[in-house]
């Protein structure tokens, strides 16, 4: 079980430090191979998807082509495993700079008289019809499909549709070479791929001694799938129609064939360069203008909206301690009003604070390993080309991070006088951890019963338990140790022993008024960012704008403490003193506005239908707004917490 935990260290640090432009492959002829070049070009196949349904399924689910038996899969880390990845070697075989014009790769013969040949061809006709698309990898690129748009433009997709489902004069796929699938409720198959192979040749200056007259870089492949209707004759140059499925089971008797064919095309292009290579992709996102402006107008509003809230908290704050600190005038003196007036019952312990002091400890947990993540994708560690990086390096941070939340935990519950040391402890280890784990269970029982590529095998789960159990919960338990050993947090100013009473509050100072309206602003500001890490998640858009959204979560922090801080006051103001659960409810009441964001995307945004794909949604959504609510609600309690420390140690109190 520890190896899982030297595995995943090794996958992170092989993997997630990878920097475009540092680690590229020459490629040459064949009888130029040699040590510092190959002539073979790897075509790899990952798991199928579509936008129409959460569960993605492995390549040969479909009965499609399969390789050699001796040819063996990439090693998958951590996070391409979670995420259901499966990279597997196909049958498709390349050699750099030689030009295919038709190749036969396999043929698939389906007989009435065998069940298995109507199963798997139904499995076809249901991945056409929901829009399956192939997803291929050549030298760590994905391989893109391009259509040309209005402005004379390119817009290139990463992964190609498995075939086309024509029903009632509509279409789910486009035009691929003047090739029309104009018959109604007919499923057609793209049995043939036009591959288009760009490389940079570059110069002797730019290569050293790595260079080679015949050799380059591969900088882009571009895809076009073919529907032909070969009639038992492969790469036959009279085939001209179409491929269509049997609508229907065969019967007995019966025979189809499918031959699976490529073309190869080798074409030089020195004005881009290896290290650029990602930017053709990633620069035809659709929208990816509005996105930038949208984000941009987005974090000006919310810097100056947190401008004028810090600006007139400050400026009223500034005159309340003058006010009260006032000497002059004996009787002044003695008048109190206010939130000086609370300060006997300010700092009195919350309800279940156990529960308080837990959440908080998982919400820094969290924080700290969001700050990590985002700073080293920011640094280009966890870059696209890492697949499966960003997830490895979030889970393995997780881990390692529970010695933080046993001491921030540890530390809070001793301030409020708690005694059960043991139960804290216990709870902050197995409570948070354990709510998202049985979720992934469940979800992942729903995908073992679907076959599906993204279940997790039962020998991860075990790993996980076991980076949960025998890494993550020890590491608690130590941080938990130093924070009990601490002397409990003073205060700066005494507890009454009798509580004060609160008088009758107006609608906007209640308590969910309040927390409801708390939410609104920090929602604001993230908006924008999360109907893209929406789209890349659920509609398999590569997300690489890390940048901004450090930046954004800089700002969300920063909107959080402020809005949190703002309605404090207000409510002290209003004398009521019972802030400590108020103010992890505030700030984290935008995870609610978060959920209902994600159901607005569902019923607007996908085609999901069925109900195993909308449970997995739903369900995965849970987990996310589970641990945003950790996030945003311990930024808006220690924000709180310090400035009503900080304000009451400044008041002189009799």
């Amino acid at each position: 079980m520890w190896n899982l935990l030297v595995l995943s260290f090794c996958f992170l640090s092989a993997n997630s430090f990878y920097l475009p432009g540092l680690a590229p492959v020459n490629f040459c002829k064949k009888e130029d191979e040699s040590d510092t070049c190959k002539s073979d070009v790897q075509l790899f196949v990952n798991r199928l998807n579509t936008e129409e349904s959460v569960i993605p399924y492995e390549y040969n689910h479909f009965d499609f082509c399969l390789p050699q038996e001796d040819l063996k899969s990439p090693v998958e880390n951590l996070g391409q495993v979670v995420f259901g990845e499966r990279i597997r070697p196909s049958p498709y075989k390349i050699e750099f700079m030689k030009n295919e014009t038709c190749q036969h790769a396999c043929q698939k013969k389906y007989s009435g008289d065998d069940n298995l040949s109507n199963l798997l061809l139904s499995k076809l006709r249901k991945g056409i019809g929901l829009n399956y698309q192939h997803h291929w990898i050549v030298d760590n690129m994905p391989v893109t499909t391009c259509y040309d748009t209005e402005d004379n433009g390119q817009y290139c997709t990463t992964g190609f549709q498995m075939g086309c489902y024509s029903r009632n004069g509509r279409q789910n796929c486009g035009q691929f070479e003047n090739q029309v699938f104009s018959k109604d409720n007919t499923y057609y198959i793209h049995n043939h791929v036009n591959l288009t192979i760009t490389y940079h040749s570059g110069a002797k200056e730019e290569w050293g001694s790595q260079f080679h007259e015949n050799g380059g870089r591969i900088i882009s492949v571009k895809v076009i799938p073919r529907s032909i209707d070969y009639k038992g004759n492969p790469c036959s140059p009279e085939a001209n129609e179409l491929l269509r499925l049997p609508s229907t089971n065969l019967k007995s008797g019966e025979t189809f064939q499918i031959d699976y064919t490529y073309s190869i095309n080798f074409v030089q292009n020195n004005h881009v360069k290896w290290s650029s290579r990602w930017d053709y992709i990633l620069e035809s996102m659709p929208h990816t203008n509005i996105q930038w402006f949208s984000i941009l107008n987005s974090l000006v509003i919310v810097l100056f909206l947190s401008g004028m809230v810090a600006m007139i908290l400050l400026r009223t704050l500034h005159k309340d301690i003058a006010r009260y600190n006032q000497i002059d005038n004996g009787e002044d003196a003695q008048e109190e009003f206010g939130w000086k007036l609370v300060h006997g019952d300010v700092f009195r312990p919350p309800r279940k604070g156990m529960l308080l002091s837990v959440l908080l400890g998982s919400g820094v947990q969290v924080l700290c390993m969001t700050l990590v993540t985002l700073a080293f994708a920011c640094l280009g560690f966890l870059s696209p080309a890492n697949r499966g990086a960003l997830m490895t390096c979030a889970m393995v941070l997780y881990v390692l991070l529970g010695s933080p939340a046993g001491y921030v935990s540890a530390r809070i519950y001793k301030s409020f006088g708690g005694e059960k040391w043991k139960s804290n402890v216990l709870l902050t280890s197995m409570l948070a951890p354990g709510i998202v784990f049985g979720l992934f269970f469940v979800m992942n029982l729903v995908l073992w019963a679907k076959e599906s590529s993204a279940a997790v095998p039962f020998s991860t789960l075990v790993g996980l338990l076991a980076l949960w159990l025998l890494v993550s919960v020890p590491l608690t338990f130590v941080g938990a140790f130093f924070g009990f050993r601490k002397r409990a947090i003073e205060h700066p100013v005494r507890t009454n022993q009798i509580p004060r009473l609160i008088p009758e509050q107006s609608i906007y100072t209640q308590p969910i008024p309040g927390i409801i309206m708390g939410g609104v602003l920090p929602f604001g500001c993230i908006f924008i960012q999360l109907f893209f890490i929406l789209n890349s998640i659920w509609s398999a858009q590569m997300y690489y704008m890390f940048g901004f959204l450090f930046l954004v979560f800089i700002i969300l922090v920063i909107t959080c403490a402020e809005t949190t801080i703002l309605l404090c006051y207000f409510h002290l103001c209003a004398e009521d003193y019972h802030w400590w659960w108020r103010s992890y409810l505030t700030s984290g009441f935008t995870s609610v506005y978060l959920f209902w964001y994600c159901c607005h995307y569902f019923f607007t945004k996908l085609q999901i239908e069925d109900a195993a794909s909308g449970f997995l949604y739903f369900g995965y959504t849970l987990i996310m707004v589970f641990l945003f609510n950790l996030l945003t609600g311990s930024i808006g309690f220690f924000a709180c917490f310090w400035f009503i420390r900080k304000i009451y140690s400044v008041v002189k109190v009799d």
